[in-house]
């Protein structure tokens, strides 16, 4: 009995050093800088988002992500806890709302339903954070290659379903689309409270149109 209590209280340990070394993120900003590699010296459209800013806030089940770049805003407001969320398109004088339901937020991710991260030996240090090297493998057949601290992991682990089964936080991921290649890294963050306000749905101001709508007229 004694040597069962005595393995008891040394996994109860070990589980609280581990507990105590990954920092739970519940309320906080993460900003990303995009660049993009065309593979082609003449200029594109493509390159006026090279530059652009990926911004992350997160208050509990609520997130918010804001791309901004020389040629609009773009932003998702998605509540994990109704499922429901919106899509704010903002280019030139163009304001468009795309509204989601539950079943909409399923269907517009579902290439990243089940996706499995390989863990290689490389690793690089990442604003200050050491971060391991990890390939996705989605259902399409394509791969995301990213570096993820394990110190830090996300409360709402909804908020982006491409790393919703990553042991941590994406601090770089690239990956491929067509001849684009696409780089994130993290440059900022904050984990300081992020206002209720934030995560609003829009009342006014935007042209209303539904997910389903949004697809048919593709």
């Amino acid at each position: 009995m004694k040597h069962r209590n005595l393995l008891l209280l040394i996994v109860l340990l070990l589980s609280g050093l581990f507990s105590f070394g990954q920092k739970t993120i519940s309320e906080g900003t993460i900003v990303y800088t995009i660049s993009i590699q065309t593979g082609d010296s003449k200029p594109q459209m493509a390159d006026a988002l090279d530059g652009a800013t990926t911004t992350v806030y997160l208050k509990g089940g609520l997130s918010r992500t804001d791309m901004v770049s020389s040629l609009g805003n773009e932003s998702t407001i998605y509540n994990s806890q109704t499922g429901e969320a919106v899509i704010l398109k903002e280019y030139s004088s163009q304001k468009l709302m795309i509204t989601l339901t539950k079943d909409n937020w399923i269907e517009k991710n579902r290439n990243y339903e089940g996706v499995t991260f390989t863990i290689s030996p490389d690793s690089k240090v990442i604003a200050g954070y050491t971060c391991k090297k990890a390939t996705a493998k989605l259902q399409d057949g394509s791969t995301i290659i990213v570096y993820f601290t394990p110190d830090l992991a996300v409360f709402n682990k909804e908020y982006d379903q491409t790393f919703k089964n990553l042991p941590g936080l994406a601090m770089q991921y690239e990956f491929q689309s067509g001849s684009l290649k696409f780089k994130y890294v993290v440059t900022r963050l904050d984990f300081t409270p992020v206002p209720i306000a934030k995560f609003d749905f829009p009342r006014s101001g935007y042209r209303v149109i539904s997910y389903d709508d949004n697809q048919k007229g593709k």
